[in-house]
């Protein structure tokens, strides 16, 4: 089978994980922590080729999981950073100062929202609500949550992260 191919023992171990969590018969209820496994297997972005071997594995239609993998921001369909920024531009974190700190990070590091730097290292991205309103405003890197972020907070997360 091609899945075998595509996937490695390790991501088949995960995929099972989750798909042991749903009935037989709703193996596609998998279909959103499927994605972040092979999301996070291989270089932090899907392609159509492992998003069609999903589909193949827990047996639904492909335009299916494209529907889940392109409604959620969530996911990447072309290659990103070793690390992602995720600042929630939605209207606490604006209200309470998103805005300022998105163009701080582009500034510090030369990119725009949607962006990553010419090293490869770190991708730029707003993103809608991230349900930390009473936080805000907020930054998501690499699956942490920052919140009641500075301008100076943000300098020592990113300061921080591994090369």
């Amino acid at each position: 089978m091609v899945v075998e191919q595509i996937f490695s023992q390790e991501v088949i171990d995960q995929l099972e994980f989750w798909l042991a969590k749903y009935p037989a018969d709703q193996r596609q209820s998998a279909v959103i922590p499927g994605l972040h496994v092979l999301q996070n297997a291989h270089g932090g972005f899907l392609t159509t080729s492992l998003m069609d071997s999903l589909a193949a594995y827990i047996g639904m239609p492909k335009i299916a999981v494209y529907e889940v993998a392109t409604f959620y921001g969530m996911y990447d369909l072309s290659p990103v950073g070793k690390h992602k920024l995720n600042v929630c531009d939605n209207i606490s974190c604006m209200l309470n100062g998103a805005g300022e700190i998105i163009e701080h990070i582009s500034k510090r590091l030369n990119i725009k929202p949607g962006e990553t730097t010419k090293d490869g290292r770190i991708t730029l991205k707003t993103v809608e609500c991230q349900g930390a309103c009473c936080g805000a405003p907020m930054l998501e890197v690499d699956e942490v949550f920052y919140e009641k972020l500075t301008t100076v907070a943000v300098d020592k997360i990113i300061d921080n992260l591994e090369s």
